[in-house]
């Protein structure tokens, strides 16, 4: 399965994201691949770091900019799942991961600065789906508040149903210290002793895991 992870807005987690979900498929045996796209690296130096845990399930991660849609089907044939990290703006490696991918995650924050980039990123998705068909994108929250008493996340969840090419995921990762510490050793949150952060990446990569079983039951029989 091919899993997009972008979007237009910058500092919402999408390295986050992209390495706990990669982890956890990972730890469920899947053959992973990460592929960072994103020019400051920082996927690419967490599967560094985790390359000198061999107790932990490997993460293979390679590098690819600009124009992904070939690499991204010949990697495609080699691993299980391709988990692509593709920055923060809308980029040659954003809109060309879009025609490639099966599914797009895109997180954002609870903030309006985030929820008006929403609205161009469905326009992207829209015009992507004029290659690809079969794209299914998402938007999603993340960095949410822990204190249930603060109601910005399920009010921004609300604004986000309005979409026409992107749906809103169920999950919700909020802010938590878990992720910080992961990213410093290689490791995804579910591999820390922060059992409500890994509730959350296991509910996200579950919901994840969800769409390539429709997609497999959409495939045409020959």
């Amino acid at each position: 399965m091919i899993v997009l992870i972008g979007g237009e807005k910058g500092g919402c987690g999408k390295t986050t994201i992209a390495t706990n979900l990669a982890t956890c498929l990972a730890a469920a045996g899947r053959d992973v691949l990460l592929l960072d796209a994103d020019r400051q690296g920082t996927a690419a130096n967490w599967a560094s770091e985790r390359g000198e845990r061999p107790e932990l399930p490997a993460v293979q991660c390679v590098q690819r900019f600009g124009n992904l849609f070939q690499p991204i089907r010949d990697l495609a044939q080699r691993y299980q799942d391709v988990v692509i990290d593709a920055g923060g703006r809308d980029s040659e490696e954003l809109r060309t991961a879009m025609v490639a991918a099966d599914a797009m995650f895109s997180p954002l924050r609870a903030s309006q600065a985030d929820l008006w980039t929403a609205e161009h990123v469905d326009q992207l998705v829209g015009l992507a789906k004029s290659f690809n068909p079969a794209l299914r994108a998402f938007v999603f929250l993340t960095m949410a508040p822990t204190n249930p008493r603060i109601t910005e996340a399920a009010d921004a969840t609300e604004m986000l149903g309005e979409f026409q090419h992107l749906a809103v995921a169920t999950s919700v990762v909020r802010d938590r210290k878990a992720y910080r510490d992961a990213m410093c050793e290689g490791k995804g949150a579910i591999e820390l002793a922060d059992p409500k952060a890994a509730a959350e990446i296991h509910a996200l990569t579950a919901e994840v895991l969800s769409h390539e079983q429709v997609q497999s039951s959409e495939a045409p029989i020959h």
